[in-house]
């Protein structure tokens, strides 16, 4: 098949399955952020990304996993589309994952964030988010950001805050 075409399906088969598996996930009370379709030898990779407010633990992936796998199991255009078996994993976003929904923001408040701000790159505290904007604490002054003026965020690693050290 040539590379067009294959990317073409891939991008329908990852469409697809964001269309069937976004109220399955939405269902469990869980917000479903990506998936991932790839090839493991003879079966196919799917990589089910989902977050929630407080984070995702154990027992909500195992949850998420019965109800995506009945999803996959059931849906005839799902089967034809992975023609085959499958191996499914459910996941929670990496701390490398863009800021780009409002949500991610809120999940983040009081993480220090790195983002572009019209044609400036800001790094600043998440202190609160509203239905209109972001506001950060950049360098001890408070900054509001209105959601179309924000670029995509990455979290900030830190070994070392100093909150933490204070306690």
């Amino acid at each position: 098949m040539p590379p067009a075409t294959a990317g073409t399906s891939a991008a329908r088969t990852r469409e697809h399955l964001l269309r069937v598996l976004g109220p399955v996930v939405a269902g469990v009370g869980c917000d479903l952020e990506d998936v991932a379709v790839s090839p493991a030898g003879r079966r196919t990779l799917v990589r089910v990304i989902v977050d929630a407010d407080g984070g995702i633990d154990l027992d909500a992936v195992a949850d998420v996993s019965r109800a995506v796998s009945d999803a996959l199991d059931g849906d005839r255009e799902t089967e034809a589309v992975l023609a085959g078996s499958y191996v499914l994993e459910v996941t929670s976003p990496g701390v490398d994952r863009p800021l780009v929904e409002p949500r991610h923001w809120r999940r983040n408040r009081g993480r220090l964030v790195r983002v572009a701000v019209g044609d400036e790159t800001v790094t600043g505290r998440v202190d609160d988010t509203s239905d209109s904007g972001v506001t950060l604490d950049v360098a001890g002054q408070r900054r509001f950001v209105p959601w179309p003026d924000l670029g995509h965020g990455s979290v900030q690693i830190e070994f070392n805050r100093r909150e933490e050290q204070e306690e």
